[in-house]
């Protein structure tokens, strides 16, 4: 019975110390695939062909910090924000049609949503970055962070999670529209996430900056 319990109390020991320790190393999920992105959207709460996409839910004293948008160069914009409990969702308006597509869910979670959505549009693709965290409207740092990609008609879009990381900086997309990269450099580790058409993204790189 005492080794019995002496065994216990090593495992309760060890796990605490996994919980304290969970904020200290990036981990990178693998991307989800866009067949995961097609099961039923959220209904818009108002018709399309309004002129507006729908907005965030989160509260604040700025609802303009949850919600994102970008026009391309062909005249088309795509939109996102987040719903409370639900995740991140996206909407694009074409304007030969004028009228915005119905919300599409691009990644899921009852975490709550932090500050700003970052979008960027070169030729017809668009990269995005998100974040998700338990109190991250306040200052706490994010535990789930998102990149993602949309490219030509914008029906599919690929995303990929990496959890425990301070978010993603910055995307640039190649001339051809074929390859983003995301950044993020600090005073200790430069991290890289590469995206390409053919491959979608790949594991995140990260390296000492000094």
């Amino acid at each position: 019975m005492r080794a019995a319990g002496t065994r216990m109390l090593a495992c309760v020991t060890l796990l605490a110390t996994a919980v304290a320790c969970g904020q200290e190393r990036p981990v990178a999920q693998a991307t989800v695939t866009p067949s995961a992105q097609d099961r039923a959207p959220t209904p818009n709460s108002s018709p399309q062909g309004s002129g507006e996409p729908r907005e965030s839910d989160v509260e604040g004293s700025d609802p303009s910090w949850f919600e994102g948008e970008v026009r391309l160069a062909d005249g088309r914009r795509v939109a996102m924000h987040y719903r409370r409990g639900e995740g991140l969702f996206e909407q694009h308006y074409n304007p030969r049609a004028g009228e915005w597509t119905n919300p599409r869910l691009i990644y899921g979670t009852k975490t709550d949503a932090c500050q700003r959505i970052k979008l960027q549009a070169r030729g017809g693709t668009v990269t995005v970055i998100a974040n998700f965290g338990r109190y991250c409207a306040d200052g706490e740092p994010p535990t789930e962070s998102i990149a993602a990609v949309g490219l030509g008609n914008l029906r599919r879009w690929d995303h990929h999670l990496t959890k425990n990381f301070d978010g993603w900086k910055r995307a640039s997309i190649a001339d051809d529209g074929r390859k983003a990269t995301f950044v993020r450099t600090s005073t200790v580790v430069q991290s890289t996430l590469v995206w390409t058409a053919t491959g979608g993204f790949s594991d995140p790189v990260f390296k000492n900056s000094g």
